[in-house]
């Protein structure tokens, strides 16, 4: 009985977390930047530029440097990625981003390291990556074998 106890509070503090994530300014200024990013027709028009040739670059980096159309379409892959990467509009989006990223990454190692030091929180940021590298698969020494 008392497992399932835990249990039911345990899932009330997760629902209570993501309540506050959800109601923090990192994610509203993520959700306004998104909705201004979505809602730009200039904007879209980059992003749609480069999605579509992102294709064909697919295509041709299956042939490698023998696709007729290689080069061009290298060149113009880089043009398109420039273009879109420096739209005021992306850019701030992809700040508003990496802001939410970090800010679920410490919440992760903050929950991982309570429960252990020798959790290991996978969080795409060598910043932020816990762990100690112990442990079976860490290249440390777990004590087992």
């Amino acid at each position: 009985m008392l497992a399932t106890l835990e249990r039911i509070e345990l899932v009330e503090n997760a629902e209570g977390l993501a309540r506050m994530v959800l109601d923090s300014e990192i994610v509203e200024q993520y959700q306004i930047c998104l909705y201004k990013m979505q809602n730009n027709k200039e904007t879209q028009r980059k992003i749609n530029q480069f999605v579509n040739l992102k294709e064909l670059f697919d295509e041709v980096q299956r042939f490698g440097k023998y696709h007729p159309d290689y080069k061009r379409v290298m060149l113009q892959i880089r043009e398109y990625k420039r273009e879109m990467d420096l739209d005021p509009l992306v850019a701030e989006f992809k700040l508003a981003e990496n802001d939410l990223q970090s800010l679920l990454d410490e919440i992760s190692i903050m929950i991982g390291s309570s429960v252990s030091e020798h959790i290991k929180v996978p969080t795409g940021n060598p910043f932020f990556d816990s762990g100690h590298g112990s442990g079976c698969g860490g290249g440390g020494s777990c004590g087992c074998g």
